[in-house]
């Protein structure tokens, strides 16, 4: 056996297990590591606020615990009312349901005549075995829910206490990230850093702006319908559907539908019209005059964007990809070399054409007689010549 083959042996098997626990202990901190992306973009956004406060001599400490403060009365509020709006509804219609019940029963009595009555019906739902499995299945199901209600507080707990922290420390953060690196290297990511939070706070500001047009909308049509709970709804529509990619728009959507349609069905038809075409209107002229100074990206760009972060985080990557991708862009287009571009048509989608001597009914007739001249133009070369000297030849053959 060679003198080296046992010491390499061992490396590879050094090398191996350090692999196999590398990514063991990856997976087990992926929900850490998740939690410190969403709260490095959570300070990157609110970095714009903290450092003008901090500008007017105000402690970075102090100026992030306002900032925080500001932001979590802003949710428990739009949650208090969200909640109270809903638990309001539930009420309703549980009061409401054996009206309802009611005319459902007159109805299928007065199309099918049948004889139904309200307590068969409910006679028969109370001893179903349907119903006593749901009962089972929820009530096995309370624990579930309780451990994931408990979860998602820890989860927000952390997220907070990171991004705290990295916007009370950030410029702490940035001198110990170039403390490892060369001076040129350090002019790069300091330039990287800068570009990440005006593209984060612009993409927030330019959604925010969004959700205040979209929400006053909403209720102003809400409003008008007599649906209850127009401004918690209208609030409700106007961040959901902006800070939600992809189906936001139809989550927003679904819960005004839902309260209009106990008002009147026609009255969710009108909803869902004005949800289709505010959408068209905001995709087309409000979306793309709001976000060329802040997130200017083409919306092919952030579309795909959006579902490769799903595909990669989930609901995470969905939230951070559009201001991660226009990050990454800017920074790229610094260091790009770009050219000015040729003056040809085809570069703005005009074909260069070239002009025919003829149109394609004259085309077609030279194609037609070219052969037949070619034909004559034989048999006149086989004639004698006449006693003129001239060969026959008629002309333009």
């Amino acid at each position: 056996m060679p003198r080296w083959l046992p010491r390499a042996m061992v490396l590879a098997l050094g090398l191996v297990a350090s692999f196999q626990f590398g990514s063991w202990a990856f997976h087990q901190l992926t929900g850490l590591l998740i939690n410190v992306l969403i709260a490095f973009f959570l300070a990157l956004a609110i970095e714009p606020a903290v450092s003008r406060m901090a500008a007017r001599g105000m402690r970075r400490g102090l100026a992030t615990f306002l900032v925080f403060l500001g932001l979590t009365i802003a949710v428990a509020g739009f949650v208090t009312l969200l909640g109270s709006m809903l638990a309001g509804q539930i009420i309703k219609m549980v009061e409401g349901f054996p009206d309802y019940l009611d005319s459902v029963i007159n109805w299928i009595n007065t199309t099918f005549h049948t004889e139904l009555r309200r307590v068969d019906v409910r006679e028969g739902l109370l001893h179903s075995d349907w119903l006593r499995r749901y009962a089972q299945n929820s009530a096995a199901g309370v624990l579930d829910v309780s451990a994931q209600v408990l979860g998602g507080l820890f989860q927000m707990l952390t997220v907070g206490l990171f991004s705290f922290y990295f916007a009370a420390d950030g410029p702490r953060l940035r001198r110990t990230v170039c403390s490892v690196l060369p001076p040129a290297r350090q002019t790069e990511v300091l330039r990287a850093w800068e570009i990440a939070v005006d593209k984060t706070g612009g993409y927030l500001y330019s959604r925010g702006l969004m959700a205040l047009v979209s929400g006053v909308a909403h209720y102003v049509l809400l409003q008008a319908l007599g649906v209850p709970y127009a401004p918690v709804l209208g609030v409700w529509v106007g961040l959901v559907s902006q800070f939600i990619p992809t189906i936001g728009t139809y989550l927003a959507g679904a819960l005004p539908m839902l309260i209009a349609f106990t008002v009147d069905p026609w009255y969710a038809l009108w909803v869902l019209v004005f949800v289709v075409i505010y959408q068209q209107f905001e995709n087309y002229m409000l979306q793309p005059k709001l976000t060329a100074k802040t997130v200017d990206i083409h919306p092919a760009v952030a579309f795909g964007s959006v579902i490769a972060g799903t595909a990669l985080l989930g609901a995470v990557g969905a939230l951070i990809a559009i201001p991660a991708v226009a990050t990454l862009q800017a920074f790229l287009g610094a260091y790009v070399k770009r050219y000015a571009v040729t003056d040809d048509p085809r570069v703005h989608g005009h074909r260069r054409r070239v002009p025919a001597p003829g149109g394609l009914l004259s085309r077609a007739g030279r194609l037609w007689t070219a052969p037949r001249q070619r034909t004559a133009a034989d048999g006149a070369g086989n004639e004698p010549a006449a006693e003129d000297g001239s060969t026959g030849e008629r002309p333009g053959v």
